[in-house]
């Protein structure tokens, strides 16, 4: 036998196909010869831009001596988790439920069957903080497996009855989905706030990206102060702050400490794609200007750093570079004198706060912004100089995959910020990067969840897949007025309806077709993580096409029947359901749609002033389905707004609209 990777489509996967260990991807064919061999199975799952996943394959897995034991003993399995979120989600319950966290890179131990019996995450090359070795581990499960092989039976029940009971659902929600719900979920993710440092809870601190636009939307549906405090001051942390970059733009992962200082130094495009979205709309609400240079910068990173040749966008830059965290990143006062000049130097570490005593390692400090500058040309100058200084040194990593749901994810923000900030570059931007997927992603009418340089791979694109696509194609259609986007995303949300709403429990999704390769267990998680759930993004993309289309009856009653279950996370959690809020405002507000007949000053008075959520859309009398039998008035531009099902009388005047908007 020998490594079996090297031909993956996954950047990960192929980081690992040097190893002496005999890797091979997810399949029949691995779990077979666990059979046919008697062994179990070692499943490593993590990711191309994880840290400590390269430090276990540095220490365990490049070593010849470590890679014969494991290859000797065991059915060596590497799983990428961005490519495969199903068998990540799976087994990540498992080791959730074996040791009360979870991480990665994950290590779990599986009978051939697949059913998990030791679960962990990193193990260290040798007994540490009194962890055991890797190899320690190793022989441990080994003679787990060959003496007592009536305990590996039973915790593998154990752990399977727990996956199953994990993945029933929610029990159904008590409490109707209005404005008081969405008003005391605002409330009670405001008492989390951290009041020192903004945002929530403590170290390590992610943002708030699930949460951001559901207290914007909560903001303009009722004028509170509080809410949009909670907003601006969350946001303004964490662009100060040195987990966002401050001449490179963009956000990387999580802040490593509370104060959002010193941050783990991947940067991810689902975090990128869903704060550009939160930014273009605080900037839109309150035309500040740092949200609309974050905005900007987000975009900039975006189309600089991560844009493929097939124009769509990849999943991340590594955390290290050249093993190093930090090192194209970090500055010391000297080395900004280097490049700067004393008098600009010194200018530049005060406004970036970089000190002698360094805030991350070695004296270095990674670039805050605490205040604006007061001089913004010097500022502009610095850097210029200092990203061209940046440039220079060793680059990290790019994971080059591509990733249906984050694609999209990306797309939505590029229109909604493009619109917003009157950049229609942006939105083509967007439209490129949506062609490609249809071309690439639909194969034979079935949605794929990733390729590599045009070349898609295998696994099945899974519910949030789905979602976030529908929503970025109706996104594009109320950017164009092009009724094209239309039938794709009504295919795509057909084939959801068809494969993975849960036909027992109306409101209840999977995250897996139910013709998807069969796990020990069929995911269902409608907790938001790092990205929204799958369950909150279709549900989005349901109540978002129903208002698209003239027949949107079951889309409509889909959108509502999810949201009635997961009122109990915007109870009792609403922290964990961001996107579940983002989604029940839209709901509550009808959703509300703006039919813009003959485009013009009406559609821009629109898309400027109607709350976030609204199908705002523009176009030719006739042009889609929308506009039949809403024809223009007197010759002259109109405005139909409608909620639900009711419809206020045609507007032509800007004055008028606003007010119609600021009604609803």
């Amino acid at each position: 036998m020998a490594n079996r990777l090297a031909e993956s489509l996954s950047p990960y996967l192929r980081q690992h196909a040097d190893n002496p260990v005999h890797w091979q991807e997810w399949g029949d064919d691995a779990l077979a010869e666990a059979r046919d061999r008697d062994v179990p199975i070692l499943l490593s799952v993590g990711y191309a831009a994880c840290h400590w996943c390269h430090v276990m394959a540095h220490e365990s897995f490049e070593d010849d001596a470590t890679a014969a034991v494991m290859n000797a003993d065991f059915v060596c399995i590497k799983v990428d988790r961005e490519e495969r979120p199903d068998i990540d989600a799976v087994y990540m319950n498992a080791t959730v439920a074996m040791t009360g966290q979870g991480g990665w890179p994950m290590t779990c131990f599986l009978t051939p069957d697949g059913r998990p019996f030791y679960c962990g995450t990193y193990y260290p090359s040798v007994p540490r903080g009194g962890m055991p070795s890797f190899t320690q581990l190793l022989g441990a499960i080994t003679d787990t497996w060959r003496n007592r092989r009536d305990d590996v039976a039973k915790a593998a029940a154990a752990i399977v009855a727990e996956l199953e009971r994990s993945s029933g659902g929610l029990p159904p929600g008590t409490r109707a989905v209005d404005p008081e719900l969405l008003d005391s979920a605002a409330s009670t993710a405001a008492d989390d706030e951290d009041k020192v440092h903004g945002g929530f809870g403590g170290a390590p601190k992610f943002p708030a990206s699930n949460l951001l636009e559901g207290l914007l939307r909560g903001y303009e549906r009722t004028g509170a102060a509080e809410t949009l405090g909670l907003a601006e001051r969350t946001a303004a942390a964490m662009a100060r702050g040195g987990i966002h970059d401050q001449l490179g733009g963009g956000f990387a992962r999580y802040s490593v400490d509370s104060g959002w200082v010193v941050p783990h130094f991947e940067k991810m495009l689902y975090d990128n794609a869903l704060l550009l979205r939160a930014y273009a709309h605080l900037a839109r609400i309150t035309d500040e200007p740092l949200p609309r240079r974050v905005t900007e910068g987000i975009v900039e990173f975006l189309l600089r750093d991560l844009r493929t040749d097939e124009g769509c966008f990849a999943s991340a830059l590594d955390a290290d570079t050249d093993g190093v965290e930090g090192l194209t990143y970090a500055w010391t006062p000297q080395q900004l004198v280097d490049v700067l000049g004393d008098e600009d130097g010194a200018w530049a570490a005060e406004l970036f706060a970089v000190t002698d005593a360094g805030t991350f390692e070695a004296g270095a400090s990674v670039l805050q912004l605490p205040t604006d500058p007061d001089d913004q040309v010097r500022s502009d100058s610095v850097r210029v100089r200092l990203f061209a200084a940046r440039l220079a040194r060793p680059q990290p990593g790019r994971d080059d995959k591509v990733v249906t749901a984050w694609n999209a994810l990306a797309i939505t923000g590029l229109v909604e910020a493009g619109l917003t900030s009157g950049r229609p570059d942006w939105v083509d931007a967007a439209a490129a990067c949506a062609r490609a997927l249809l071309s690439s992603h639909l194969v034979d009418g079935r949605l794929r969840r990733a390729s590599l340089g045009g070349s898609v791979g295998a696994p099945a694109g899974v519910l949030e897949d789905h979602g976030a696509l529908i929503t970025a194609l109706l996104a594009l259609y109320q950017a164009t007025g092009d009724a094209r986007w239309l039938d794709p995303a009504r295919q795509l949300a057909d084939t959801a309806l068809t494969h993975f709403a849960d036909p027992d429990r109306p409101g209840s999704w999977f995250d897996t077709a139910h013709d998807a390769q069969q796990l020990v267990a069929r995911p269902r998680d409608p907790v938001d993580g790092a990205t929204p759930s799958g369950a909150a993004l279709i549900t989005e993309a349901m109540l978002t096409l129903a208002a698209a289309v003239d027949d949107g009856a079951r889309y409509a009653e889909a959108a509502h029947a999810a949201l009635s279950a997961a009122s109990l996370l915007l109870e009792r959690a609403p922290r964990a359901s961001g996107h579940w809020l983002t989604v029940a405002e839209a709901a509550v507000r009808g959703p509300l749609q703006v039919v813009v007949v003959g485009g013009g000053e009406l559609l821009e008075v629109a898309r400027r002033e109607a709350p976030g959520g609204s199908l705002v859309v523009g176009g030719a009398p006739e042009s889609s389905a929308l506009f039949i039998d809403r024809p223009l008035v007197d010759g002259a531009p109109a405005a139909y707004v409608c909620r639900g099902f009711v419809c206020d009388r045609p507007v032509t005047s800007a004055r008028d609209l606003s007010e119609a908007l600021a009604a609803t």
